[in-house]
Protein backbone atom coordinates (compact mmCIF):
# COMPACT_ATOMS: atom_id res chain seq x y z
CA UNK A 1 0.00 0.00 0.00
CA UNK A 2 1.37 3.33 -1.23
CA UNK A 3 2.16 6.45 1.36
CA UNK A 4 -0.50 9.16 0.62
CA UNK A 5 0.81 12.00 -1.69
CA UNK A 6 2.14 14.93 0.37
CA UNK A 7 0.29 18.05 -1.29
CA UNK A 8 2.78 20.76 -2.30
CA UNK A 9 1.34 24.67 -0.82
CA UNK A 10 3.37 26.13 -4.39
CA UNK A 11 2.50 23.59 -6.80
CA UNK A 12 -1.32 24.21 -5.09
CA UNK A 13 -0.95 27.88 -5.51
CA UNK A 14 0.09 28.08 -8.71
CA UNK A 15 -2.82 25.67 -9.92
CA UNK A 16 -4.91 28.11 -8.46
CA UNK A 17 -3.10 31.09 -10.00
CA UNK A 18 -3.46 29.32 -13.53
CA UNK A 19 -7.31 28.77 -12.83
CA UNK A 20 -7.73 32.34 -12.25
CA UNK A 21 -5.74 33.61 -15.35
CA UNK A 22 -7.71 30.91 -17.32
CA UNK A 23 -10.87 32.09 -15.88
CA UNK A 24 -10.25 35.88 -16.49
CA UNK A 25 -9.40 35.06 -20.24
CA UNK A 26 -12.57 33.02 -20.48
CA UNK A 27 -14.95 35.59 -19.25
CA UNK A 28 -13.09 38.31 -21.77
CA UNK A 29 -14.20 35.55 -24.61
CA UNK A 30 -17.45 34.29 -23.49
CA UNK A 31 -18.32 38.21 -22.87
CA UNK A 32 -16.99 39.13 -26.55
CA UNK A 33 -19.15 36.22 -27.97
CA UNK A 34 -22.57 37.56 -26.48
CA UNK A 35 -22.40 40.95 -27.45
CA UNK A 36 -21.21 39.94 -30.74
CA UNK A 37 -24.47 37.58 -30.76
CA UNK A 38 -26.71 40.37 -29.35
CA UNK A 39 -25.27 43.13 -31.07
CA UNK A 40 -24.82 41.64 -34.91
CA UNK A 41 -25.59 37.97 -35.17
CA UNK A 42 -29.22 38.16 -33.90
CA UNK A 43 -30.59 41.54 -35.43
CA UNK A 44 -28.53 40.03 -38.92
CA UNK A 45 -32.01 38.01 -38.37
CA UNK A 46 -34.54 40.58 -37.48
CA UNK A 47 -34.22 39.15 -34.12
CA UNK A 48 -33.81 42.73 -31.75
CA UNK A 49 -33.30 41.77 -28.16
CA UNK A 50 -30.39 44.19 -28.20
CA UNK A 51 -31.25 45.52 -24.86
CA UNK A 52 -31.19 42.43 -23.21
CA UNK A 53 -27.71 41.82 -23.41
CA UNK A 54 -26.92 43.63 -20.58
CA UNK A 55 -28.25 40.89 -18.48
CA UNK A 56 -26.66 38.29 -20.03
CA UNK A 57 -23.55 40.12 -19.25
CA UNK A 58 -24.72 40.56 -15.72
CA UNK A 59 -25.07 36.96 -15.71
CA UNK A 60 -21.41 36.28 -16.97
CA UNK A 61 -19.72 38.66 -14.92
CA UNK A 62 -21.27 37.05 -11.90
CA UNK A 63 -20.09 33.46 -12.67
CA UNK A 64 -17.22 34.15 -14.01
CA UNK A 65 -16.72 36.86 -11.10
CA UNK A 66 -17.52 34.22 -8.10
CA UNK A 67 -15.14 31.51 -10.09
CA UNK A 68 -11.76 34.37 -10.15
CA UNK A 69 -12.49 35.25 -6.83
CA UNK A 70 -13.05 31.98 -5.04
CA UNK A 71 -9.63 31.07 -7.19
CA UNK A 72 -8.02 34.06 -5.84
CA UNK A 73 -9.02 32.89 -2.19
CA UNK A 74 -7.67 29.97 -2.87
CA UNK A 75 -4.14 31.72 -4.01
CA UNK A 76 -4.11 33.33 -0.57
CA UNK A 77 -4.57 30.13 1.07
CA UNK A 78 -1.86 27.83 -0.39
CA UNK A 79 0.53 30.77 -0.03
CA UNK A 80 -0.31 30.76 3.74
CA UNK A 81 -0.32 27.20 4.04
CA UNK A 82 3.02 27.02 3.20
CA UNK A 83 3.66 28.84 6.51
CA UNK A 84 0.74 28.31 8.83
CA UNK A 85 -1.91 25.29 9.66
CA UNK A 86 -4.89 24.42 7.83
CA UNK A 87 -7.44 27.05 9.94
CA UNK A 88 -5.08 29.77 9.72
CA UNK A 89 -4.57 29.53 6.38
CA UNK A 90 -8.67 28.66 5.95
CA UNK A 91 -9.14 32.30 7.86
CA UNK A 92 -7.42 34.29 5.43
CA UNK A 93 -9.02 32.71 2.53
CA UNK A 94 -12.56 33.24 4.24
CA UNK A 95 -11.55 36.95 4.44
CA UNK A 96 -10.63 37.32 0.87
CA UNK A 97 -13.36 36.14 -0.30
CA UNK A 98 -15.67 38.16 1.84
CA UNK A 99 -13.80 41.20 0.53
CA UNK A 100 -14.00 40.22 -2.77
CA UNK A 101 -17.57 39.05 -3.61
CA UNK A 102 -18.25 42.42 -1.72
CA UNK A 103 -15.88 44.41 -4.47
CA UNK A 104 -17.38 41.97 -7.08
CA UNK A 105 -20.94 43.47 -6.21
CA UNK A 106 -20.43 47.50 -5.77
CA UNK A 107 -17.70 46.39 -9.67
CA UNK A 108 -20.92 44.80 -11.32
CA UNK A 109 -23.33 47.92 -10.20
CA UNK A 110 -20.84 50.37 -11.11
CA UNK A 111 -20.78 48.46 -14.49
CA UNK A 112 -24.59 48.46 -15.36
CA UNK A 113 -25.43 52.27 -14.27
CA UNK A 114 -22.04 53.45 -16.28
CA UNK A 115 -20.72 56.26 -16.37
CA UNK A 116 -20.96 59.02 -13.11
CA UNK A 117 -24.22 57.12 -11.81
CA UNK A 118 -22.04 54.26 -11.98
CA UNK A 119 -19.28 55.17 -10.12
CA UNK A 120 -21.17 57.06 -7.42
CA UNK A 121 -23.74 53.62 -7.57
CA UNK A 122 -20.60 51.35 -7.14
CA UNK A 123 -19.47 53.07 -4.17
CA UNK A 124 -22.50 53.38 -2.50
CA UNK A 125 -23.41 49.80 -2.88
CA UNK A 126 -19.42 49.23 -1.56
CA UNK A 127 -20.53 51.42 1.48
CA UNK A 128 -23.28 49.11 2.48
CA UNK A 129 -21.87 45.95 1.70
CA UNK A 130 -19.38 47.08 4.12
CA UNK A 131 -21.24 48.36 6.84
CA UNK A 132 -23.46 44.79 6.34
CA UNK A 133 -20.43 42.97 6.54
CA UNK A 134 -18.75 44.90 9.36
CA UNK A 135 -19.19 42.87 12.28
CA UNK A 136 -18.98 39.48 10.11
CA UNK A 137 -15.56 40.67 8.45
CA UNK A 138 -14.35 41.76 12.07
CA UNK A 139 -15.07 38.58 13.68
CA UNK A 140 -13.21 37.11 10.82
CA UNK A 141 -10.36 39.49 11.09
CA UNK A 142 -10.38 38.91 14.47
CA UNK A 143 -9.97 34.95 14.20
CA UNK A 144 -7.02 35.24 12.04
CA UNK A 145 -5.34 37.13 14.34
CA UNK A 146 -6.14 34.07 16.85
CA UNK A 147 -4.54 31.49 14.72
CA UNK A 148 -2.02 33.63 14.05
CA UNK A 149 -1.06 35.01 17.51
CA UNK A 150 -1.86 31.66 19.60
CA UNK A 151 -2.63 32.97 22.71
CA UNK A 152 -4.40 29.50 23.32
CA UNK A 153 -4.73 26.62 21.39
CA UNK A 154 -7.16 23.23 21.12
CA UNK A 155 -7.65 21.60 24.30
CA UNK A 156 -6.25 24.22 27.20
CA UNK A 157 -8.02 25.04 29.89
CA UNK A 158 -9.60 29.05 29.96
CA UNK A 159 -11.74 31.90 30.64
CA UNK A 160 -12.44 34.14 28.06
CA UNK A 161 -15.59 36.22 27.94
CA UNK A 162 -16.86 35.29 31.18
CA UNK A 163 -16.91 31.63 30.02
CA UNK A 164 -14.88 28.84 31.82
CA UNK A 165 -14.18 25.85 30.00
CA UNK A 166 -12.03 23.97 27.76
CA UNK A 167 -11.29 25.41 23.81
CA UNK A 168 -12.94 22.71 21.45
CA UNK A 169 -12.26 24.40 18.47
CA UNK A 170 -10.77 27.81 17.09
CA UNK A 171 -12.45 28.87 13.12
CA UNK A 172 -13.19 32.11 11.46
CA UNK A 173 -15.62 33.80 13.69
CA UNK A 174 -16.11 31.62 16.94
CA UNK A 175 -14.33 30.07 19.15
CA UNK A 176 -15.90 27.21 20.65
CA UNK A 177 -15.76 26.26 24.37
CA UNK A 178 -16.82 23.33 26.44
CA UNK A 179 -17.94 24.03 29.68
CA UNK A 180 -17.66 21.46 32.45
CA UNK A 181 -21.25 20.69 32.46
CA UNK A 182 -21.33 20.00 28.28
CA UNK A 183 -22.77 22.98 27.62
CA UNK A 184 -20.76 24.17 24.41
CA UNK A 185 -20.37 27.91 23.82
CA UNK A 186 -19.97 29.68 20.75
CA UNK A 187 -17.62 33.11 21.35
CA UNK A 188 -17.45 35.46 18.54
CA UNK A 189 -13.82 36.22 18.57
CA UNK A 190 -14.09 40.25 18.16
CA UNK A 191 -15.08 39.69 21.66
CA UNK A 192 -12.00 38.00 22.51
CA UNK A 193 -9.52 39.86 21.16
CA UNK A 194 -11.07 43.09 23.03
CA UNK A 195 -11.35 41.25 26.70
CA UNK A 196 -8.66 39.14 28.95
CA UNK A 197 -7.43 35.34 28.08
CA UNK A 198 -7.21 33.49 31.32
CA UNK A 199 -4.87 30.18 30.64
CA UNK A 200 -5.40 27.86 33.66
CA UNK A 201 -3.03 25.38 34.18
CA UNK A 202 -3.44 22.09 33.35
CA UNK A 203 -3.61 19.09 35.60
CA UNK A 204 -0.90 17.80 37.13
CA UNK A 205 1.23 21.24 36.64
CA UNK A 206 1.91 23.20 40.01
Amino acid sequence: MSAPTQVSPVAESSKAITRTVVYVVLYVVVSAIVQYVFASLLPSFKIEIAEYSVYAQILIAVAFGYLIVTNIANVFYWLTRAKYDHPTAAAIRNVVRIVGIGALAAAIAGGVAGGAAGVALGGFLGIVIGFASQQVLGQAIAGLFLLIARPFKIGDKVVIAGEDGVVEDVATLFTIVNKADGVKVLIPNSAIIGGKIYLKPKEGVS
